[in-house]
């Protein structure tokens, strides 16, 4: 049986454990529902019946219309997203899964697809082709934020499959200018998705929008806190895992 995507997290641990009961719940729900698709909900981002429903509906949106640059996701339940943020001429940042290059994300320009659809060129093998790697001092501001969730609540918590790269992902491109509080931050999920709480630390990073196949709802949050890396929940195994980390840890050890 494969690693826990929080195996390897720092932080309180009645709160890793209460986030991995919900997420076991949440996979358990999808597989018996068969609502998840190939390969299966447990242990990742769940790919879910409704997906394309669900991207249409976001694609439906104010924030989705008025976005030129879309940061998103790099999982099969956002395929669709990325597909046509693609296909309306939106230029996307797709994070380079689990942020393990040294330029962590792909930089897909709809004009440059490489003689690829936006459909072959939005999958996690088509953006490595059609793509390239990208610093974040490369990148363009983003007008739009697209997470993936195991779970979500109506209120904009995000419950994510454990490993905090999104969290990150968010924390670096704040830092460099590239995202600001009030970027709209939006999910698209299936309804078994969304539950009624989510145990949430300071630095988790909240929804704007959640999308299922059946409706569009507008979280009333909190206003967002400025990201930051939380060094002291990171540790030493996770930071070498990701040379952006490891970079700017030496960095910090240097100063």
């Amino acid at each position: 049986m494969p690693k826990a995507h929080d195996h390897d997290a720092g932080g309180d641990a009645d709160t890793l454990a209460a986030k991995q009961e919900l997420r076991e719940h949440v996979w358990a729900r999808l597989s018996e529902e068969k609502q998840a698709r190939f390969p299966g909900a447990r242990n990742r981002i769940p790919n879910f019946v409704g997906a394309e429903q669900a991207a249409e509906r976001l694609r439906d949106t104010d924030v989705w219309r008025n976005a030129r640059t879309i940061k998103c996701n790099p999982d099969s339940a956002q395929w669709p997203v990325r597909q046509r943020a693609l296909e309306d001429g939106k230029t996307v940042y797709m994070a380079v899964p689990r942020l393990a290059e040294e330029n962590p994300f792909f930089l897909l320009d709809p004009d440059d697809l490489g003689g690829r659809t936006p459909r072959q060129a939005s999958s996690i093998k088509g953006a490595s082709a059609a793509g390239r790697t990208v610093a974040v001092e490369d990148l363009e501001p983003v007008d739009l934020v697209v997470a993936g969730c195991v779970a979500v609540t109506e209120a904009g918590a995000r419950l994510g499959k454990g490993g905090g790269f999104s969290d990150l992902e968010y924390a670096v491109a704040f830092a460099a200018g590239l995202i600001r509080t009030d970027t709209p931050v939006v999910t698209t999920v299936h309804e078994l998705q969304v539950v009624d709480a989510i145990p949430t630390v300071a630095h988790d990073v909240t929804l704007d929008l959640v999308v299922t196949p059946g409706r569009t709802h507008r979280c009333r949050r909190e206003p967002r806190h400025d990201p930051e890396i939380v060094w002291t929940e990171l540790t030493e195994e996770k930071i070498g895992k990701i040379p952006l980390l490891a970079s700017r840890s030496r960095m910090r050890m240097a100063r």
